[in-house]
């Protein structure tokens, strides 16, 4: 990736404050993902690899804590995290109103700093991609591990290489609601980066406030996944094409990793 390119990501990331405004329509935008069905398939993952007993489980990149909540419906005790104070604070009002016991960290992946150890790790919707650093993927892998107990399980979702260059590639998207109108509009970067410009109006009091941020996405290949689990201390134990247990094709979009903390 040219060095531009790079700088122009890393200085929008600084630039966007935690994704401050994109949270408050975050939850309109993804209503079309079925959170139950995706913390069921998580949590068939997790039991099959490290058995049925519902421990600790952290939420890596939580968001507005709609996965949480249904992990902590599932019987875990939940640990949810993201770096974005704006995105916690639509979680802890959901944390309310379900009563849900949930524990919120606002930290950065790479930064993870936990109380003590868990058992289970997810971390969904693409948000490594978010990571466009090599080096923060590592990092990030590096303290799952240091956290995670022996014979537990990281589960985690990214976009595939396909799906950069041929799917988010240079496509626009409307985003049209009662109150919310968004434009989200991809650039094609460089080593399988795309570059996602989103303008969004919001209604209220019959007028339309305009807020615009930017943000990159990065895809990485199957050898530098599998590079970044085994230099964190963790094994690759499965992979698979999205919300399945079959093999991932050369036009999957979406591919599922398990990684496993081994038993001493």
């Amino acid at each position: 990736m040219a060095m531009t390119d790079m700088a122009w990501c890393s200085t929008a990331l600084k630039k966007m404050n935690s994704y401050n405004q994109f949270a408050f329509v975050y939850d309109l935008l993804t209503q079309n993902i079925s959170y139950p069905d995706r913390a069921a398939y998580f949590d068939q993952l997790i039991q099959k690899f490290s058995g049925p007993k519902k421990g600790i489980l952290l939420d890596l990149a939580c968001g507005t804590g709609s996965l949480s909540e249904e992990f902590a419906l599932l019987g875990y005790d939940v640990i949810g995290a993201d770096a974005s104070p704006d995105m916690l604070s639509i979680a802890m009002q959901k944390k309310a109103e379900t009563g849900h016991d949930i524990t919120y960290l606002c930290q950065k992946m790479q930064a993870l700093d936990l109380y003590g150890t868990i058992d289970a790790a997810v971390c969904a919707l693409d948000s490594i991609n978010h990571l466009i650093h090599t080096q923060d993927v590592q990092k990030t892998f590096n303290r799952v591990s240091l956290f995670m107990n022996p014979g537990g399980v990281f589960v985690f979702d990214v976009n595939s290489l396909y799906k950069h260059d041929n799917i988010l590639s240079d496509r626009a998207y409307i985003y049209d609601y009662e109150d919310v109108y968004c434009v989200w509009q991809n650039t094609p970067l460089p080593n399988h980066t795309t570059r996602i410009d989103l303008t969004i109006f919001e209604l209220e009091n019959g007028l339309y406030t305009r807020y615009d941020e930017s943000f990159c996405e990065r895809g990485y290949s199957h050898e530098q996944i599998c590079g970044f689990i085994e230099k964190s201390g963790m094994q690759l134990v499965g992979y698979y094409a999205e919300d399945s247990t079959e093999p991932p094709a050369s036009d999957t979009q979406r591919i599922i990793y398990v990684a496993q903390k081994p038993e001493k």
